[in-house]
């Protein structure tokens, strides 16, 4: 060894520090070392594992947000389907009540007729009677009984009015 420059008692003194130096290292370097580098690995690996449950967190939520705007537009859809239901059934009804308003103005107003025409020909009548009373009483040139004269001209109207109802 001399040939190449070493000196045995150095060099094993360099190798026994050398040694000593490692199994320092190892124990006071490495292992701490080792034990921060798997701390961070871990540390690194639950980040990673929180982003995955964070992206399907995402995702499922994102679905549920699909669910709730697809059902919301169904739901949307039923509402507008209802309130066009809604808004045919109160036409028909507005139309039935406006049928029925207009037969109770048309009844109403052949009753009214009705009630005119009666009082017309009531009036009629007894311009009828008076005037027969008066030529009556111009032809016999005496008074007659009016009252009398008058009940029996409205019985023989009334008899003949019943008679052309029942020919009808």
């Amino acid at each position: 060894m001399e040939a190449l420059g070493l000196d045995l008692a150095t060099f094993i003194g360099q190798l026994v520090s050398f040694l000593i130096l490692l199994g320092l290292l190892i124990y006071f370097g490495y292992k701490p070392i080792r034990k921060m580098l798997d701390e961070r690995s871990n540390k690194i690996r639950e980040s990673v594992e929180q982003a995955e449950a964070t992206t399907k967190e995402y995702e499922r939520a994102q679905m549920e947000a699909e669910k709730q705007i697809s059902k919301a537009r169904e739901e949307a859809r039923l509402i507008i389907a209802e309130a066009g239901q809604v808004r045919d059934r109160l036409r028909e009804e507005a139309r039935k009540e406006a049928r029925q308003e207009a037969q109770a103005v048309i009844s109403r107003a052949r009753a009214e007729l009705e009630r005119e025409r009666d009082e017309v020909i009531d009036d009629l009548r007894h311009e009828f009677v008076d005037t027969a009373i008066l030529a009556a009483e111009k032809v016999i040139n005496e008074a007659l009984d009016k009252e009398k004269h008058r009940r029996l001209i409205e019985q023989a109207l009334e008899e003949s009015i019943t008679f052309k109802k029942i020919e009808k």
